[in-house]
């Protein structure tokens, strides 16, 4: 018996499913593999076909109207309007059928056509023409049409149609280059390798007489990990077995560059590929908008039950009374006797559910889609937030978070790209404690010949000069750059120096830097060649090395390695990465000189790395191959066994030195933190550089000042004290002085005013997340949370990307729920740009895959001062208002409403007309709260820029809270009992007209009508601060369009209508001098309340924003938040700043206080945080004195 299946199906459910990896074999060119070498077994897989559409011709109404309905507000408004049809309502089901249809309509239409435009474009990607061989010749065909296993042809500059195994390419050495700007934003050069054993196969009729069968993963949507194997037969022998990698699979949407053409076999097609699998939307953010947008919702439709429940009940009394049920102009049929007490009653309900259903604002839904749709492109169109030098605007992938951008209380920021330029400059290198720095500047003059100067003592040994050339063909061997020749390439790039017209690609700035570096040093890389990477020495003879393995880098190891044959035969292992990675793997070299040296470039904020090495014999390299090979092949855990062996293979190294790269700061950085400070956000670091590193660079952009006290929860104090110790001393050191640091007293830190940062590493923070033996780990968290709201800024360094979405999440769910926002530029800050409420990606020199995973992208880190102080703060006054506004306007129309049944007997009798119910909220009162839900600010955009604590004003969703909701909702009542009764008492005793006629209950309703329509429009034109000529003609447009409407619905008779009771009645009752009294005097009285609260209120109990508003007309005697130092050393400057002095006395330097306690360091200009372009004396450094000890 055959239990392979049994057994295949416990090892997949018993041994856990993430163990578990199914595959799938492809017979290249459907050539069935020789006799007795396997089965052939075909297999059925998608074709090439594109769907990124979500709808068709014949689905496209039902799932449509299902998607709709499944919103709660829809459905309600189909409820109610199917009561309306099946039983005997007040009001005709037009008045709810009519909005409703207007709704759903209009959002099918714009999702229809939204779909149309993805058929089109499905369309012509599917039709593109393609070419693959069949039979040893080239054939064109459509790109839907291709199948797995089918062998294409690419030409340069061609999309590749499907997910490809590279097979071979024009090119001897079996490369090609692309790009993947449609796929991930990177423009950058990617070098791809073919298929050992067959990339000398550059003919139709060698590649179609391949025997070979391909075993790979399932399709999965990660583009940067892919894993399978190959197998290449040949006529006698066994086959060839070679391990498959991303490094030879060609993805659909990458494009082919400076390669004529490539062969591949399709693997993964259509929907299968890995850009079609990337599709799938993020998940949905919700703001808190609309959190308190439906909780609101609940509030009114209790609301709406409890006032038909009252209603019903008083109908019920009203009518105990004898002769009330049935009055002689009405009595009821024999039927209507019989039917049953409480089914009468469960339909009165009902009904008076149908009459007051449209205090439920559907249309609410509808408008703020549209504000946020339109608002959007507010953001998009800001000239201000263009960066001019990449070329580059703000982009917005969703609008459903436009005023959270108003809400933000935690920002969490990359260091690397984000903070920094990401520019990297080769500064100096350290090779076993004597210091090189190319192009040495002393006393502002670049020193010539300086390119092997000692800093530290004599020149090196014999020895030592092996060494340093040793050191330097690491630099030259260890990396992924490319050369090219061709100064029109796409991409990064940077032409080394010394006149050569070679230009040098990488992915990673650092390697671009440091090979320029050790080229200036005396070593040029020259080219990888047929497997050969040449070097230029300083002696001008070029070198060879056969490259023979390459151990990739990965953010957990923190490092890469090479492996190289020199032409004598030495076989060397190079090693290049973090010196927490490196310096545990040493055996050998002068560890302690190259340490110090490496701390003392840390804390000017310089990026480390360490260079070691070891040499190899013939046996120990066999072995290595063996180790790899085994890995590399392995279909199952992949990763694990490759990860396991580079642990085996680098270890026991000799250590050479160290290189020190500089990024320099972003432009206005500083100005950007200082500013969010301001505003009461708390700005965390998190960054997987050093601590000293990432402690300078927070010192330069101002998020720690001059005062603060630094706070270690390092694995260095951990392993001193336990983690419970160190936590303890931490709460008892912050909590000392005055306990957790609030927005508003935390937004005005004074320059005199302790505070605290607080520095953490990703092991620590492992220790404080892992749950502890009992079971429980939310102490930890809790004392660590309360820490950390305690201190002014935090540093989070050496964090793995999953440990940044920790730290995002941990804050996200704490006690007091804020705002997050996180802001980085590359792949590793993906995952806590997702689990923010708001991701924001720089578009960097590090890729797009932060910009395409954001909510929003910006091309510059000091543009999230402006979107976050001005565009999230006027989202949020215009949004909140609109809400407010909405359900405002809606209990003014229906309260009038419940309060007509206590005068007809509650009978369900309606106050206004079909045509007044149904065109309120679609026409009359819907433009003008629209446009100014756009258009509204408050307070100009310079005022905001310059005063970022305004930005608390609106904090903590000010304009939304219950206090706030519940005064809009008594200021309706109180407007309806306005409209009612003082139309009510006005004509109780001249309801008679100049020629005798009496005003019906149609003339009272309109009359109301008119009154509610000019005062909440009224009422928004007294909100309005920003007027333009567009808020002119939508307002009184509004109104006039009321009147004319209202006119010519009373004064013509219209043949479609049945019956037209509100004939006449408009004209009628303006004919009527009372009724123009009362509408004067009843909008005055309605608007009056308001208007005195916020007079009195400004007087009074004025905010900050009011006192600015108050203030902008008059001169201002004051400094701009962000005064340029320049201006404050002039010496005719006067300023009113406290401050003022110490920033002009400071002007020159930047101390950085260090956590030691006993160390202050005074950074080098070069770091652009410290750099005054105001000063009048330049300042210059000498390699000596980058770093001043003060004892």
């Amino acid at each position: 018996m055959d239990c392979s299946l049994v057994r295949t199906l416990v090892h997949r459910y018993c041994a856990g499913e993430e163990n578990w990896v199914d595959s799938r074999t492809i017979y290249v060119g459907h050539r069935e593999p020789p006799p007795g070498a396997e089965a052939y077994i075909p297999q059925r897989y998608p074709d090439n076909r594109i769907v990124s559409s979500k709808y068709t011709f014949w689905n496209f109404i039902p799932k449509n109207l299902f998607e709709q309905f499944r919103r709660v507000a829809n459905f309600y408004f189909l409820i109610i309007f199917l009561v309306q049809l099946i039983i005997d309502t007040p009001t005709s089901p037009v008045t709810s059928g009519l909005p409703l249809f207007f709704v759903i309509t209009v959002t099918a239409i714009k999702q229809g056509y939204e779909d149309w435009l993805r058929h089109k474009a499905d369309n012509a990607m599917n039709q593109c023409p393609v070419h693959f061989i069949q039979h040893g010749k080239l054939v064109r065909k459509q790109s839907r049409k291709l199948r797995v296993g089918d062998i294409v042809m690419v030409k340069e500059d061609e999309t590749f149609p499907c997910d490809l195994i590279f097979l071979s390419s024009n090119r001897g050495d079996g490369t090609c280059h692309v790009t993947t700007a449609s796929l991930d934003g990177e423009s950058s050069h990617k070098t791809h390798y073919a298929v050992q054993d067959t990339k000398g196969f550059h003919t139709e009729e060698d590649i179609g007489g391949l025997h070979a069968t391909i075993e790979c993963e399932q399709p999965q949507p990660d583009l940067y990990k892919f894993v399978g194997r190959i197998n290449v037969y040949s006529d006698l022998n066994d086959p060839v077995v070679r391990p498959l990698g991303s490094e030879n699979l060609l993805l659909r949407g990458a494009t082919l560059k400076n390669t004529e053409k490539i062969f591949g076999v399709a693997i993964y097609t259509g929907m299968e590929t890995k850009m079609a699998l990337n599709y799938q939307s993020k998940s949905q953010k919700r703001s808190a908008v609309e959190k308190s947008m439906n909780a609101f919702l609940i509030v009114y439709l209790c609301i709406l039950i409890s006032k038909a429940l009252i209603n019903t009940v008083l109908k019920y009394v009203w009518q105990s009374e004898p002769f009330r049920d049935e009055p002689w102009y009405n009595q009821k049929t024999e039927s209507e006797r019989q039917r049953n007490l409480f089914l009468r009653a469960f339909t009165d309900f009902l009904a008076f559910m149908v009459l007051f259903n449209y205090i439920i604002p559907v249309s609410m839904y509808v408008t703020v889609e549209m504000q946020k749709f339109l608002g959007s492109y507010f953001i998009t169109w800001d000239e201000d937030m263009f960066d001019e030098e990449t070329g580059e605007g703000p982009l917005v992938n969703t609008s459903d978070l436009n005023e959270e951008l108003g809400q933000v209380e935690y920002i969490f920021t990359d260091k690397t790209g984000t903070l920094t330029e990401n520019n990297m400059e080769f500064k100096e290198c350290c090779i076993e404690g004597h210091v090189y720095v190319p192009h040495v500047i002393c006393n502002g003059q670049v020193l010539p010949e300086s390119s092997g100067i000692d800093m530290i003592d004599s020149s090196p040994s014999v020895n030592g000069r092996e060494r340093e050339e040793l050191f330097f063909r690491a630099l030259c061997l260890c990396h992924t750059v490319q050369v090219k020749d061709d100064d029109s390439v796409d991409g990064p790039r940077k032409s080394p120096d010394g006149g050569k017209s070679c230009v040098y690609i990488s992915s990673s700035p650092d390697e671009v830097a440091l090979v320029e570096g050790v080229q200036r040093l005396g070593f040029t890389y020259l080219r990888l060649k047929d497997n050969y990477m040449e070097l230029l020495n300083r002696e001008n003879h070029v070198e060879r090395f056969e490259l023979l393995e390459i151990l990739s880098f990965d953010s957990v190891r923190r490092r890469m390695s090479v492996i190289v044959k020199s032409a004598t035969g030495e076989i060397y292992l190079f090693c290049k990465g973090a010196d927490s990675s490196i310096f545990p793997r040493v055996i050998e070299g002068k560890v302690d000189q190259i340490r110090a040296r490496v701390e003392r470039n840390a804390v000017e904020g310089l990026r480390t790395l360490c260079v070691a090495y070891k040499r190899l014999i013939q046996e120990e390299y066999e072995g290595i191959c063996k180790l790899l090979q085994a890995a590399k092949v392995a279909l199952q855990d992949r990763e694990k066994k490759l990860a396991e062996a580079y642990e085996q293979i680098e270890k026991d190294l000799i250590l050479l030195g160290a290189t020190a790269v500089e990024d320099r700061l972003q432009e206005k950085a500083a100005d950007t933190i200082e500013a969010l400070q301001k505003a009461g956000i708390k700005v965390w670091v998190l960054t997987g550089d050093k601590m000293e590193t990432a402690a300078a660079t927070c010192y330069a952009c101002k998020l720690f000042r001059r005062n603060t006290q630094l706070l270690e929860l390092t694995t260095k104090r951990i392993e001193e004290q336990s983690l419970h110790d160190v936590l303890f001393e931490l709460s008892k050191t912050v909590l000392r002085h005055g306990g957790s640091l609030t927005r508003d007293n935390f937004s005005g830190l004074s320059a005199d005013m302790q505070d605290y940062g607080l520095i953490i590493d990703g092991a620590a923070l492992s220790l404080i997340m892992k749950p502890r033996e009992d079971g429980s780990s939310s102490n930890y968290r809790e004392l660590f949370l309360e820490i950390c709201r305690s201190c002014s800024a935090v540093l989070c360094c050496r964090m793995a990307p999953l440990q940044k979405a920790q730290i995002v999440k941990l804050i996200k769910f704490s006690k007091e729920h804020p705002i997050t926002l996180a802001v980085g530029d590359g792949a590793n800050d993906v995952s806590m740009i997702l689990e923010a409420h708001v991701g924001i990606g720089v578009i960097g020199k590090e890729g797009r895959q932060a910009a395409r995973n954001s909510d929003y992208a910006i091309p510059k880190f000091k543009h999230l001062k402006k979107m976050l102080l001005v565009h999230g703060h006027f989202y949020y006054i215009r949004i909140s208002e609109l809400v407010q506004y909405f359900f405002y306007k809606n209990v003014c129309f229906i309260f009038p409403q419940f309060l007509y049944q206590f005068f007809c007997g509650f009978s369900q009798q309606t106050l206004y007309d079909t045509a007044c119910l149904t065109l309120y909220n679609i026409s009359f009162t819907s433009l003008p709260i629209l446009l100014y839900s756009l258009m509204e600010q408050h307070i100009g955009i310079d005022v905001l820029q310059r005063d970022p604590t305004l930005y608390r004003d609106v904090a903590k969703n000010a304009l939304l809270r219950w206090r706030v909701f519940i005064y809009w909702t008594l200021l309706g009542l109180f407007d309806a009992l306005v409209f009612f009764f003082g139309a009510y008492f006005m004509f109780e005793n001249t309801t008679v007209t100049s020629n005798g006629q009496i005003f019906g209950n149609w003339t009272f309703g309109t009359l109301v009508f008119t009154v509610m329509v000019f005062t909440v429009t009224l009422k928004l034109a007294l909100d309005t601060h920003y007027w333009t000529w567009i808020n002119h003609f939508v307002i009184w447009g509004s109104l006039l369009f009321y009147v004319v409407f209202s006119l010519l619905w009373g004064g013509v008779i219209w043949p479609f209508l049945n019956y037209q009771r509100m004939y006449y009645v408009f004209i009628q009752m303006l004919s009527s001098g009372p009724a123009w009294l009362a509408i004067v005097l009843l909008v005055t009285i309605s608007l009056l309340p308001d208007v005195l609260k916020k007079v009195l209120c400004r007087q009074l109990w004025p905010t900050a924003t009011e006192r600015v508003q108050n203030g902008c007309a008059q001169p201002r005697d004051r400094d701009s938040e962000f005064t340029p130092l320049a201006s404050l050393q002039s010496p005719g400057y006067q300023s009113t700043c406290p401050s003022a002095a110490w920033y002009s006395s400071r002007s020159q330097q930047v101390t950085l206080a260090a956590w030691k306690g006993k160390v202050s360091v005074e950074p080098s200009p070069t770091l652009s945080g410290s750099r005054h372009h105001g000063s009048s004396s330049p300042s210059h450094s000498c390699p000596g004195s980058r770093v001043q000890m003060l004892v």
